[in-house]
């Protein structure tokens, strides 16, 4: 496998409001930019990661006199916090923009400028409904019962003299232009929520100044008016590259952007104010828009004004920023709605982290020390067994970069926990303590070791992007630290390039198993969990939902009207797995259409995960979504069985494209 010829890769996530606190979503999509940059950096490309802070604002002019000091003092102080808080995270930024930058506010009022020049942007005078915390404006059709769609507060009704830029004139070029480019807005559902809801029903041209406040960037030809949060907010991806200055080089080398990664509450902002702007300026639009779901608790999405924060820098300290960072990217898949749970966190540490990956460096480094002298023995003749682990790590590559490419973290991340899996198989087929016993077996021995060792070497290449800190540890542990030739992605090429001779350096578990009962009693005296504890009747109840039982009571008659309100759908499982600490409980990954589903279902007695991959079952797919076992289930696919408990999955008997509907 060849690295590509070198390409830049321009990934922004979206510039944070200074809050007093980021909590645990807002680290979700940094981590997720971060994973992403520096898996490209690995493969070959010149990269810009940017991400920074959107400081002006009615909201933190406010907030700022409620604290008696400045705007500017107010978010300085907060703007450190959140710096120290990436760094924790090993957030790896190539720029951090803060729109208080005097570069930004020069590139902003050009902007402006140019745009009313050509006659997009236009004095008149507004009046209408504002939400401050949103910093958004909304027509009144667009209410939620006279509160805003968005954060369901109370909105105020504004008057005041603006400026208007014509959002109406480009409404139908950029309907074109999402229609012809598929993947311009992903996932598919919402760019089907932007054109239904927002560009086919017309767009109103934009109110782009206040005069009601000064903590924001002036219109350079009129002292009374500041340029709206929003224009301000979103110029920052072409400012931070030097647009409209004489240092453009950047600009020139980078954009248009290969994503902006932005959660789904504002893709309207990034889908339709955005690409219009750079319509109106003449410029490229960025290739890809990704709204990413909601890390949510029980009762609704993470908010401060709901006191449901979690707080990452209480999990980074207990447990690492690696152990927090592969959390984040696992559990949920990219673009679905996910639930956060201590039960789920901990349980993931545990069996993924110390039983996969922890365990197999221990016992690996372990028998070399013990067999060998602590040193990497060769590799002699193969056998088929070894084989099979070989082609399986020389496969894993592409297909975690064919993932990642489709911002799939999580699926890439199960595929090299299937070659974790498989290496720690390896090692329960080919018995080294039983080879140890005969000294004719010894180069047999050094052969499953050396195997072992190599296969570990791959897994800290693949892991890199996701967690930073652990593949070191683990190359400590091989003796391969220095040899840097061992590290790249263009390595993963060939099977077999530690020198045998190496010594290895037995070290401490890389992830300790946790007490679990300890870890979630600590955990709740330090985290928001109320809402998470689940009375064991109503668990109980909750999994049966998910089992398939023959029910003997006779049903009510239903009319045609009755069945129409299921939404059956075809569902191809693409991963499965089976739940901790449940013996009846397995997780399927299913494919609906574009979109990847995560449903939990009582079928372990009766299936195992291997079987199910690659199947097209049915699923009801507008069931409202319950947590078993601490995992969302975002539906229930449906079985039968007979009165001696035998299930049998419904699937279909010809191929055909899952997300197709069942009538």
């Amino acid at each position: 496998m060849k690295v590509k010829d070198k390409k830049t890769f321009y990934i922004t996530t979206p510039i944070y409001y200074p809050s007093d606190k980021l909590h645990i979503g807002h680290s979700y999509t940094t981590v997720a930019a971060d994973a992403m940059a520096r898996f490209k950096r690995l493969t070959g490309y010149d990269v810009m990661f940017l991400t920074g802070t959107d400081e002006h604002g009615q909201k933190i002019e406010r907030v700022a006199k409620e604290k008696g000091v400045s705007p500017k003092e107010y978010v300085d102080h907060i703007v450190a916090g959140i710096k120290e808080l990436w760094k924790t995270l090993d957030i790896s930024y190539d720029h951090f923009i803060r729109t208080t930058d005097p570069e930004h506010k020069e590139t902003v009022q050009k902007i402006f400028k140019k745009l009313y020049d050509q006659g997009d942007i236009y004095k008149s005078e507004y009046e209408g409904w504002y939400c401050t915390p949103c910093e958004s404006f909304w027509t009144e059709v667009q209410l939620n019962e006279g509160k805003c769609p968005d954060c369901n507060r109370e909105v105020e009704l504004v008057k005041e003299e603006s400026y208007f830029f014509k959002l109406s004139k480009y409404q139908d070029r950029l309907i074109k232009y999402i229609e012809e480019h598929e993947e311009f807005i992903q996932p598919p559902s919402r760019k089907n929520e932007m054109l239904n809801n927002f560009l086919r029903p017309g767009l109103e041209d934009l109110c782009v100044s206040r005069t009601s406040f000064k903590w924001g960037i002036p219109v350079t030809f009129d002292d009374d008016h500041v340029i709206y949060v929003w224009i301000d907010a979103l110029s920052n991806y072409i400012s931070a590259l030097g647009y409209l200055s004489n240092k453009d080089e950047k600009f020139k080398k980078y954009w248009p952007a290969d994503v902006h990664l932005v959660g789904k509450e504002i893709v309207r902002f990034h889908t339709i104010i955005w690409p219009i702007m750079l319509m109106a300026l003449g410029e490229e639009l960025p290739k890809q828009v990704f709204g990413h779901g909601w890390l949510i608790l029980e009762g609704g999405k993470m908010s401060k004004s709901k006191g449901n924060v979690v707080d990452p820098l209480i999990l980074e300290k207990r447990y690492g920023s690696d152990a927090l960072r592969y959390f984040l990217l696992r559990e949920v898949p990219f673009g679905s709605d996910g639930v956060f749970s201590n039960e789920a966190l901990v349980n993931r540490i545990n069996s993924d982290l110390a039983n996969d990956l922890g365990n197999l460096l221990s016992r690996t480094v372990a028998m070399i020390d013990k067999y060998f002298d602590g040193t990497i023995p060769s590799c002699a003749e193969l056998e088929d067994v070894d084989k099979e682990l070989m082609d399986m790590a020389l496969a894993t590559p592409n297909k975690v970069e064919e993932l990642m490419n489709q911002l799939l973290f999580s699926n890439a991340l199960a595929e090299i926990w299937k070659l974790i899996g498989r290496t720690n198989k390896y090692i329960d087929e080919t018995m080294p303590w039983i080879l140890a016993k005969s000294e004719e077996q010894k180069p047999r021995l050094g052969t499953v070791l050396y195997n072992l060792a190599e296969s570990l070497r791959f897994i800290s290449v693949l892991i890199s992007p996701f967690m930073p800190s652990a593949p070191d540890r683990i190359r400590q542990q091989l003796g391969i630290d220095n040899f840097d030739d061992l590290k790249s992605w263009d390595s993963l090429g060939e099977f077999g390039k530690i020198p045998a001779g190496t010594k290895v350096q037995r070290g401490n578990p890389i992830f300790p198993r946790l007490d679990v009962e300890k870890e979630l009693e600590d955990l709740e005296k330090t985290l928001p969990t109320e809402s998470q504890k689940e009375d064991k009747s109503k668990e109980s109840s909750k999994e049966k939902e998910g089992d398939q039982k023959k029910d003997t009571e006779e049903k009510a008659e239903i009319t045609i009207d009755d069945f129409a309100k299921l939404d059956l759908r075809v569902a191809r499982v693409m991963a499965a797995e089976k739940v901790e600490k449940s013996d009846r409980l397995l997780k399927l990954q299913l494919k609906v259409g574009d979109e990847t589903r995560q449903v939990v279902s009582g079928i372990a007695e009766h299936y195992s995960a291997e079987e199910l991959v690659g199947k097209d079952l049915i699923l009801v797919a507008n069931l409202k979504p319950v947590k078993l076992r601490g995992n969302l289930s975002q539906g229930m696919i449906l079985a039968a069985s007979n009165e001696d408990g035998k299930l049998s999955l419904v699937t279909v008997d010809k191929e055909i494209e899952p997300g197709s509907t069942v009538s």
